[in-house]
This record gives C-alpha cells, structure tokens and sequence, in this order.
C-alpha cells in the first residue's frame, strides 16, 4: 500500500498555525511509525500496548491544553488535531489518551485544589500516573442523573459504595475519577486511588470492539478515601464539563478513522482490477469515495470552527453534540463502506476498515449515543425535551 495521504480537499492547512501543523504531523508521524506497524496484532491479541505511553507523554498528548504543571497548553485546535492522528491509528489508543487528558486530567485542572493539581497533573503529564473516569454505572448510561453510587460522610473520610461499568484504562489506571451521590443526594467528584481498601477492578473481556483499549467495571466496597480528595463541585454540571471535553475531541478523532478509511479506499480501488479494470473505474465505486470526501471535508470544516470558538470560549454543549453525532456517525458508514469497496480483504487484518468499522460501533455510543445528541439538539431546537416523559 502507498504511503498515507491525508485528505484537504478545501486546503485546511491554510487556516492553521505553524504550530498547529507542527504538532498534527509530529503525532502523525508517531503514528505512522509507532501504531501502524503493529495495531492489528494488538488488537487481535486484545492487548493495549502500554510500552506507548511514554512516547506519547514526550508529545505532549497528555493534557495536552491545560496550562502549567507540566502540561503543553496548546490550542483547543491543536488538541483536535492529536486526537485526529491518534484515531488514524486506532480508536483505542485515541481514547486512552482522551480519557487520560479530557476525563481525569481535566477535572481535577478545573475543580481540585492546588494540592491536588501538584499532586497528581506532573506525573499524569508524563504518563507515569495513570487514570480513568468512573460516571457510568451497569444500569445507568445515557441518563447518569440515576446514578445509584453513594459517598456517606465519616468525620474525615468519605466511604462509597457501587460501581461504574465501561470504564477505559480502569483496569490500569493509578487514580479514578468517580462521581456518587453525597449525604444530600448531591452528585460529587471524588478521587479515588489504586490501593484504597474497598476499591477494585474486573477487565471486561472477549470485546469485539476497542480491543487495544482496557475496558473495566470499578467496584466500590465500603471504599475509604481522604475528605481531602473531594474535587470543588456539585451536580452534574461536573461530569458534564468533562464529557464535553471529552466529545470535542472525539468529533476530531472520527475524522482520523474517516481519512484512513477513505485513504485505504481509494489506494484499493485504483489497484484492484476486475472485468478487466480497476474497480475505481466502475460508478459506484466513485460514488462511494465522492461521498466520503465530502462528509470527510465537511466535518473538517465542522470541528475546525468549532476548534475556534472553543478557543474563545465561545462553544457550546448543544454544538459539541453536533459535531460528535456527525462526524462519529459519518466515521461508522465510511468504514462500513470501506469494508465494502475492499470485499473480502476488508475483514482481515492486513486492512485497517474492519477495525475501524468495530471500533467506532462503540465510539458511536460512548460519550453519548447518536441517538442521545440528536434528542439534545431536539430540545435546543423545540425547547421541548423528548427524552423526559
């Protein structure tokens, strides 16, 4: 196969800073290098290759806007375009790292004490701490206001109990982000380490889907932590903060599993001869790519300008919901029809569609169904929210 091409039909480069394209072919080039090579055998072994981390943390991934404790703070754009490499490579190791900057990092950056950001952001900077980000509960996804976990007050402590399902690098991580219900049956953010006695984890295993990802359920035994490790919020205004994070870079990541669908697509489609011709020659088929390169140009044009305002502090929730229900969604159907350009080669793994096809099964309910941002921009549309009663 040709080297990867990267897909700028409406010459996006010139719209970004020198140092948003440093940083974007820096990751790339990583990818390129470091994920691609050997992805289909983490992935089939189920394995997340953690020897990746501290790479990762040399290029500022981790944390990648926060300002100070060790962190790159760059642009919200910037932090897009990293998400979109990494997704190039895969949709695990993207969300290790989004979960890792925009789940856990985040929080504790935007509502932890000043002990707890020396604490903790340093060494999660460089990937020598690692966490996870504990608000779904097994009965308790798209609506988390029924979250059952609880945090009871004991002079000093807190003791939770529950659990959280679904959760990424839980089975890894060093610290959690875990959200319960306090004494008032207020939502609260705690953070809960490795070795707190009545903590633990169970790996979720035999997925067909993020297999280079851990995937674990947290569970939470009459759990004892320090009151100092209660972060500075109430309500669910809080996790919600940290999943718009969260999705904003998940908007830009699809756009990497879209480009590298569409990439493979292209290459396969010159090459493959049938009838006498390659297949790209049949309408269809150009049909197919003409689609993908527009829905492709299109959610660049999308994620960029939401970039922007992020930058101004102008974005809101209702267009971040926008640009991931698009974006992911559109993601999903370009891999499917990757899979299909390439035939019975797009299910082996000396392709990238079928992966990514699997992966974004997942990335199109997490962080927010499709189904779940449509209802979101319903209300913003009607003022009536449908899915309450």
């Amino acid at each position: 196969m040709k080297p990867y091409e990267a897909v700028d039909f409406m010459k996006l480069d010139d719209l970004l800073s020198d140092e948003e394209k440093m940083i974007r072919d820096s990751v790339r080039a990583f990818v390129s290098r470091e994920i691609i090579p050997h992805v289909g055998g983490w992935y089939d072994r189920g394995e997340f290759p953690k020897q990746l981390i501290p790479g990762l943390a040399e290029l500022g991934t981790l944390g990648a806007t926060i300002q100070g404790y060790g962190c790159a703070g760059v642009s919200s754009t910037a932090y897009g375009l990293i998400m979109q490499e990494l997704e190039r490579g895969d949709s695990g190791i993207r969300s290790f790292v989004s979960v890792q900057g925009a789940l856990c990092m985040y929080p504790i950056h935007a509502f932890g004490t000043e002990e707890q950001k020396n604490k903790y952001l340093p060494k999660m900077a460089k990937g020598e701490l690692i966490g996870c980000f504990g608000l779904t509960e097994p009965d308790f996804g798209s609506n988390p206001a029924g979250m059952r976990a609880t945090a009871r007050r004991e002079g000093g402590e807190f003791v939770l109990n529950g659990s959280k399902m679904w959760i990424t690098n839980g089975g890894l991580a060093h610290l959690a982000i875990v959200w319960a219900r306090d004494d008032e049956g207020k939502v609260a953010g705690f953070i809960v380490e490795r070795g707190d006695p009545g903590f633990s984890t169970r790996d979720i295993e035999k997925k067909f889907s993020l297999k280079a990802s851990v995937t674990s359920e947290l569970i939470f035994d009459n759990c004892r932590i320090p009151a100092s490790r209660q972060l500075n919020v109430k309500g669910l205004k809080g996790p919600f903060a940290c999943l718009n994070q969260a999705r904003y870079g998940i908007s830009w990541g699809a756009l990497g599993a879209s480009m590298a669908c569409y990439d493979e697509a292209v290459n396969y489609a010159k090459s493959r001869v049938q009838f006498d011709k390659p297949i790209a020659s049949h309408q269809l088929v150009q049909a197919k790519l003409v689609e993908m390169l527009t829905d492709i140009t299109l959610g660049q044009l999308l994620a960029l300008r939401l970039g922007r305002l992020k930058d101004q502090g102008q974005e809101t929730a209702t267009m971040i919901s926008m640009a991931k229900m698009n974006n992911v969604s559109k993601a999903l159907k370009h891999a499917r029809a990757t899979r299909d350009i390439l035939g019975a080669s797009g299910i082996t793994f000396e392709y990238q569609c079928g992966r990514h096809m699997l992966n974004l099964e997942s990335v199109n309910t997490y962080e927010g169904t499709e189904d779940i941002h449509r209802l979101v921009l319903g209300e913003h549309i009607t003022g009536i929210p449908a899915f309450r009663g």
